[in-house]
């Protein structure tokens, strides 16, 4: 059983940053696509960024690019998201996820098929 938990969320004012964290376990971590994604209230989940099993290649939306960093640590089985420059527009709740399937559309949510519970990050003006 894969599970995902996901940490590191807060309130923090407009420019500063965060680093939200996944530990997985139950699973050969190493060899999953992983991702972030993020749900406002209203608005549907949309993808953050993404990370291929071996650090090698990263995805980014372009809403983010610049200023967050994804990353993975396969020792200790788990990701990372470094956030700077906050802003208010990226406040919403932080998911990660990671797949078993052999092909991932490493943008497309439903490609994936296990998830963290969520963090709240909240960005005030």
């Amino acid at each position: 059983q894969v599970q995902l938990v996901d940490s590191g969320g807060g309130l923090v004012q407009a420019g500063g940053s965060l680093r939200v964290s996944c530990v997985v376990s139950g699973s050969t971590f190493t060899y999953y696509t992983m991702g972030w994604f993020r749900q406002a209230p209203g608005k549907e989940r949309e993808f953050v960024a993404g990370i291929g099993w071996n650090s090698g290649r990263t995805y980014y939306a372009d809403s983010v690019k610049g200023r967050f960093a994804i990353s993975r640590d396969n020792a200790k089985n788990t990701m990372y998201l470094e956030m700077n420059n906050l802003k208010p527009e990226d406040t919403a709740v932080y998911y990660c996820a990671t797949s078993s399937h052999t092909t991932v559309r490493v943008g497309t949510a439903a490609d994936y098929n296990y998830w963290g519970q969520g963090t709240q990050v909240t960005v005030s003006s």
